[in-house]
């Protein structure tokens, strides 16, 4: 894996009833489950902030309680995404950063900004929308993804829209939302949503060798077969930090074939 990013593999969250007792130990302390999953995963989507905002004594405490080279994906707040005129987005942005989020400090990875499945590509707007994206606070940088879940989105207009702003656009895998693979940001945001109640680890382990497969090619800045793009492959643009979430599905059997993932791409 020389001259190759980062892969980071995770879960949606860690409060979920089904995984006491299989994901974690038995009579294992709801307060220390983010402290157990941390040292299991490499990553986390933290799915709270789309709903409402934490306190910034929260994040803070997220930060201590997982290991030091450990790192959150964060939702961003649906007050800002889940609108008509996305351009008008600026105050809810801005509240946003300011609640907190920062407090995860070196911990902080990409902020996802979900849309509703029924929201379809007004380019203008969209790119307005993504004008107001941060992409530096208190010194830190900010990576920033979309998450967009209309056919409309599969345009040469917005991959190039995106990949001009550096804003990766998260890559379905299989669900059904439709998929735009393109690489346009230096880092590759994917979220997998096939996991099923008969396989024990969630995929079955060709699948799973494919997605761990996916991800070392694009961390080594290239890409993958068998993905749905929008334009022609482009050149190498050199190595890319993956971030792949093992989302939807089967849920309870999430993190098991997460950590399946983590060890074929070690």
């Amino acid at each position: 894996m020389a001259h190759a990013g980062t892969i980071r593999i995770g879960v949606g969250g860690w409060t979920y009833g089904p995984w006491r007792g299989s994901f974690y130990p038995e009579k294992h302390p709801q307060k220390r489950e983010l402290e157990y999953a941390s040292r299991q995963l490499t990553s986390i989507e933290i799915n709270g902030t789309y709903y409402g905002s934490q306190k910034p004594q929260s994040f803070a405490r997220w930060h201590d309680e997982t290991p030091d080279d450990f790192v959150f994906s964060v939702k961003g707040p649906r007050f800002a995404t889940n609108r008509k005129v996305l351009a008008d987005a600026g105050d809810s942005i801005e509240r946003f950063f300011r609640s907190g989020v920062l407090e995860l400090k070196e911990k902080l990875g990409p902020i996802n900004w979900q849309f509703m499945a029924t929201k379809k590509l007004d380019p203008t707007d969209f790119a307005a929308f993504l004008d107001l994206l941060p992409w530096s606070l208190e010194g830190r940088r900010i990576r920033h993804a979309v998450e967009v879940r209309h056919e409309s989105f599969r345009t040469p207009e917005f991959v190039e829209m995106t990949r001009e702003r550096g804003v990766a656009v998260v890559v379905a895998g299989d669900g059904a939302h439709p998929q735009i693979a393109d690489p346009t940001a230096d880092f590759v945001y994917a979220r997998i949503m096939g996991t099923t109640a008969d396989e024990p680890l969630g995929y079955a382990e060709a699948e799973l060798d494919l997605w761990a497969s996916r991800a070392r090619t694009w961390a080594r800045g290239e890409l993958p077969d068998g993905l749905d793009y929008v334009l022609p492959a482009r050149e190498d643009t050199g190595p890319r930090d993956v971030f792949l979430y093992v989302i939807s599905g089967h849920k309870g059997l999430n993190p098991v074939a997460a950590m399946a993932l983590i060890e074929r791409t070690r």
